[in-house]
């Protein structure tokens, strides 16, 4: 027995060993260009053949094939890869997740090259580099590892390697080159590869598909040390590879027995499961790959042209016909990602499994074979198939709702893995397995017809489901999941429809794919080939319903001949220079903007017929007043609608011999009998700012009363009376003069006429929603409350008082309050609103914090903190860089969850709720960094803030578009064409069309030019005016002193005043 557990343990230890040398690459490769190389295992396989080539093929001797293999061609091949395919991509600036793509393709590429070379049958004559002794192999492991720690501590290189692995752009200032680090990374890397391919070789199956899939198996390894520990690596190696020799011995009988083998046999695969799945993700900061671009309209003609391609197999006959009977389903298959990654914008590696288990499914189903259920007919089986597996992807799609990028890779590649490992390849789930037809089906063209039909309800249901709501949502998700939450979307439901979806369609074409081969091939479903189809289906455009089509078409026809590989092969080459071919949908992009009327069709032709026009009324200089079609200007190189000049004196305008014409943005034009009513200004340096009228009625909300003079925000208090961005005289150019969406005469009939030298007349708002009963918050004199009228119940106004009037009207500016005196931001208890506060008073704040808590690492970035957001309040937050400003405006807004403390929202708990659900109760929130939809048009991405917020109104996207100056042609433009300052325009209208009532705002002011901050300023003002809530964070002084009520001053996690 002791005999037999030392000879278990030299065995464990030759496979972790090699395991070992696998890790110490893979981690080397990471930290030195910040990739996972997926073809580490492609690099090893390729190095196995080369050295077999030398010896067995050439003659030549072992030590001399095997020096140049180890020390010429594994390293050449890291350095070309470096050079042709990782290093342009980090010059172009790609995300992490496209490089991930590129490894893929790379894989893909080798492995298909390699079948092209050396053909897809296994080898048994690999030489033996060393002999079988396993101290021999821990020896080398051992002695790598060292000399990589050893290197990386005290050599020159190594800490170069550690400067740009903490920080490249950093590291590239202080005189390091990167690209140097990078290229001995993928040198080294590739050594340790070709090492461990020429040590496995002689003891497993040398083939193109299995060794690269077993190298894979053992990135587990390199997880477990969260790519950075090599010590960890080489420990968690030997301990698995030991472990995975003992439970050899294991033989329990019964139902126990083959999964005891399964699992003894496949250890490493259970390690990189739980080290996917239950382990923190490896490299959760990477973005989600950017897998779609804005959407291209098909043609359809090029629809007909493929529906005709598709029906011409039905003319042929013998083997040409039973080859296409494979393109319908595997387009199915490959239609799953274009709702899971091409839509959904996740990375999904392990489609392959689920395809498999629909083939599987149905063949059990149909034998009779599955527990608990009778024989069923094919087609019936089938169904019941799809049904049974459509929830095994939630096995996924849990995984993906706290992982992105690599984390997320990792997970699905892990799942399709340990499917095929533990199901596919065991004899008590296959064994003896037949998979027929279904009856009167038998026929391969009747076959191909039932195909067809099935695929044709796919791509209608996927199409529907594109143009809807839910795949609004799903585009939204994919090009910004923070902006997508702060939108409403409920992101973790979408992300389990999207896998589920995704898992039911893969099901589907894989009971087809298996009935069309008439039988259950577990190869035909292996990992390799799920990573062949999501690079298939990444290059040919993965948001385009024409890429599943073409890529099986693709795939099957490339591999139809004597010669296997060819299709994986050019997958690979283009998957591996992804982010400089175009794909698909760019190609038909360019395609279709060639031909006389473009894509759209009437579109197009409308659309140059106003460009047309545009060009006239340039020409022809402004439009007469009452004119029925306003002159519109247009910026020559954005899509941007313009703010139009008028002939009053505005915030940020100014007057005399030195107006500029032609200068700044316009909003649109207003007709002569908006304004017939309005007095002309009077006074030197008066500023009147026009009324502001939304399209939708608002009743019972009055405009809210100017400051008194001299009255201002507690901080940064402008001496005179003018907006922020405002002034007078000769100060500005006279073009500079924001206006807003024309209104009726009747709509000005009541304003009284301005009067008085330097006095700001604010503009009216009226909100996008009913706003019974609610009126500005009033302004108490310093130490003074107001009391509830009698009768009134505590949680605000009377809603048949007049708002405005009578002794709760507004009044001037409270200083001390303002000020951060006790109740604006301690940390003190707050009554949320319709609770009493202190002394029994009711209070308004919307959206109010105490005693928040947050701690970085062991940095506290929040130390008891407590703020009100009051309705009908401006509230501006301001201090320096590492304040804490962020840091409390992410835990109201909901994406950061305080250590300690509450965040209550009318009255209601919500500190636990995400910020989606946030979203849903009425809070609306802006980022510093545009968080804007660019896949999707300036009117979709309004949309989806509609169709998420608070309130669903169907009028609700006209009108926010006609706030904003969004409802002109611009309105069908991608938003990645447009400036900075019109996607603000375009964040703000989606944040106001879900009907919030408190509105967070991080730097909104950031990127606009002074007049486009100004008519911010003018919006903000008037939505406080009418009631809502809102919260700004700026560090323009400008700006803040033109609009806050009440500023608060951060100062090392605290409000200090």
């Amino acid at each position: 027995m002791a005999s037999l557990t030392y000879e278990l343990t030299l065995a464990g230890l030759a496979i972790g060993s090699a395991a070992a040398l696998t890790g110490i690459g893979l981690i080397v490769t990471y930290r030195a260009t910040g990739a996972l190389n997926l073809a580490h295992g492609a690099i090893a396989m390729v190095c196995a053949y080369v050295l077999r080539q030398f010896v067995v093929g050439w003659g030549w001797p072992l030590p001399l094939a095997a020096c140049l293999t180890l020390l010429v061609v594994a390293p050449g091949i890291g350095l070309a890869l470096d050079r042709a395919v990782f290093r342009p991509l980090s010059v172009l600036g790609s995300d992490p997740a496209r490089t991930l793509v590129a490894s893929i393709g790379v894989f893909v590429l080798l492995v298909g090259g390699a079948a092209l070379v050396w053909g897809g049958g296994a080898r048994a004559d690999a030489p033996v580099l060393l002999s079988d002794d396993p101290w021999l192999q821990l020896t080398a492991a051992l002695l790598t590892a060292a000399a990589v720690g050893a290197a990386t501590r005290w050599t020159p290189l190594g800490r170069e390697l550690r400067a740009v692995v903490d920080n490249r752009e950093l590291a590239a200032l202080g005189g390091i080159d990167a690209d140097r680090v990078s290229a001995a990374g993928w040198a080294f890397g590739s050594f340790t590869a070709g090492l461990t391919g020429v040590l496995l070789a002689p003891y497993v199956r040398l083939d193109p598909y299995g060794l690269p899939l077993l190298v894979v198996e053992v990135i587990a390894v390199a997880v477990v040390a969260r790519m950075r520990s090599l010590p960890v690596a080489v420990a968690s190696a030997l301990a698995i590879g030991v472990a995975q020799a003992q439970m050899t011995r294991l033989h329990p009988s019964g139902w126990a027995g083959p999964l005891v083998q399964a699992v003894g046999a496949n250890l490493f695969v259970v390690a990189l499961l739980i080290a996917a799945l239950a382990m923190p993700g490896v490299g959760t900061r990477d973005a989600l790959p950017r897998t779609a671009t804005a959407g291209v309209r098909v043609p359809p003609g090029l629809w007909l042209v493929t529906g005709v391609l598709f029906l011409l197999p039905l003319g042929l006959a013998g083997a040409d016909l039973h080859t296409s009977v494979q393109v319908p389903a595997l387009a199915l298959i490959l239609l799953s990602l274009v709702v899971v990654t091409g839509r959904g914008g996740q990375i999904s590696l392990g489609q392959a499994a689920y395809a498999g288990l629909g083939a599987l499914f149905t063949a059990l189903l149909a034998a009779g074979r599955f527990p608990g259920l009778p024989r069923l007919p094919e087609l019936v089986a089938l169904l019941v198939a799809v049904v049974l597996v459509a929830p095994l992807g939630l096995l996924t799609g849990w995984s993906a709702i706290g992982r992105r990028g690599l984390a997320l890779a990792l997970a699905t590649l892990a799942v399709g893995v340990a499917v095929s490992r533990f199901v596919f390849a065991q004899p008590y789930a296959t064994a003896g397995l037949e998979l027929g037809r279904p009856a009167g089906l038998a026929d391969d063209r009747a076959y191909y017809l039932l195909e067809l039909l099935l695929l044709a309800c796919a791509l209608a249901g996927v199409a529907a489901l594109r143009r809807g709501r839910t795949g609004r949502a799903l585009a939204a998700l994919r090009d910004h999941e923070s902006g997508a939450a702060a939108a409403g979307v409920p992101v973790p439901s979408l992300k389990l429809l999207a896998f589920v979806t995704g898992a039911a369609l893969a099901a589907l074409g894989g009971g087809l794919l298996g009935m069309g081969l008439r039988a259950f091939d577990p190869e035909a479903y292996d990992p390799v080939r799920g990573l062949l189809w999501f690079a298939a289906i990444v290059v040919l455009g993965a948001d385009s319903l024409l890429s599943p089509l073409a890529a099986a078409a693709l795939l099957v026809g490339l591999d139809a001949g004597t010669r296997g590989g060819v299709a994986a092969a050019t997958i690979g080459l283009l998957a591996a220079l992804t982010g400089r071919v175009p794909p698909l949908t760019s190609l038909l992009s360019r395609l279709t903007t060639a031909l006389p009327c473009g894509a759209g069709g009437p579109r197009a032709v409308r659309d140059r017929l106003d460009r047309a026009r545009r060009g006239r009324d340039r020409q022809e200089g402004p439009a007469r007043p009452g004119s029925r079609w306003p002159r519109r200007r247009w910026a020559a190189d954005t899509a941007t609608e313009a703010l139009r000049s008028g002939g009053r004196g505005t915030a940020g305008a100014g007057t005399g011999a030195e107006a500029t014409a032609g200068l700044g943005p316009r909003w649109p034009r207003r007709r002569a009998a908006d304004t017939a009513t309005e007095a002309p200004p009077s006074g030197r340096g008066r500023t009147v700012l026009p009324r502001l009228r939304l399209p939708w009625p608002a009743r019972g909300l009055r405009p809210r009363p100017s400051r008194a003079a001299g009255a201002g925000p507690a901080i940064l208090r402008s001496g005179g009376r003018r907006t922020a961005g405002a002034r007078t005289g000769a100060e500005a150019p006279a073009q500079l003069r924001p206006r807003w969406p024309r209104r009726r005469a009747a709509d000005t009939a009541t304003e009284a006429p301005p009067s008085g030298r330097g006095r700001t007349v604010l503009p009216r708002l009226r909100l996008p929603w009913p706003a019974r009963g609610l009126r500005p918050r009033p302004r108490r004199a310093a130490g003074t409350t107001t009391p509830a009228p009698p009768g009134q119940p505590p949680h605000g106004p009377r809603p048949d008082q007049p708002l405005g009037d009578g002794p709760g009207a507004p009044g001037p500016a409270e200083g001390p309050r303002a000020r951060g005196a006790p109740g604006s931001g301690g940390s003190r208890p707050r009554a949320g609103r319709g609770a009493p506060g202190p002394g029994g008073k009711a209070t308004t704040a919307r959206l109010w914090a105490e005693g928040l808590v947050v701690r970085y690492a062991g940095v506290v970035a929040l130390d008891g903190v407590g703020l009100d957001v009051a309705q009908g309040r401006v509230t501006a937050l301001v201090g320096a860089n590492g304040a804490g400003k962020s840091t409390l405006f992410h835990c109201l807004a909901g994406t950061v969850r305080p250590d300690a403390g509450r965040v209550v929202l009318d009255g209601v708990e919500v500190t636990a709720r995400p910020a989606y659900a946030r979203s849903r109760l009425g809070v609306a929130r802006t980022f510093q960094q545009l968080a804007v939809f660019p896949s999707l048009t300036v009117e979709e991405n309004v949309r989806v803030g509609a169709e998420q917020g608070r309130v669903r109104d169907p009028g609700a996207v006209e009108q926010a578009l006609r706030l904003f100056a969004l409802d002109g042609p611009v309105r069908h433009r991608p938003t990645a064409a447009l400036d900075t300052g019109t996607l603000r325009r375009v964040e703000l209208a989606r944040a106001l069309a879900g009907r919030p009532h408190t509105l967070l705002l991080d730097e909104p002011a950031a990127g606009l030019d002074a007049a486009e901050t100004a008519a911010l300023a003018r919006v903000l003002r008037a939505l406080a005016a009418d009631g809502l809530a809102v919260l700004v964070v700026e560090h323009d002084p400008d700006l803040v002193a033109g609009i806050a009520d009440a500023v608060h001053v951060m100062e090392a996690g605290r409000i200090v005043s």
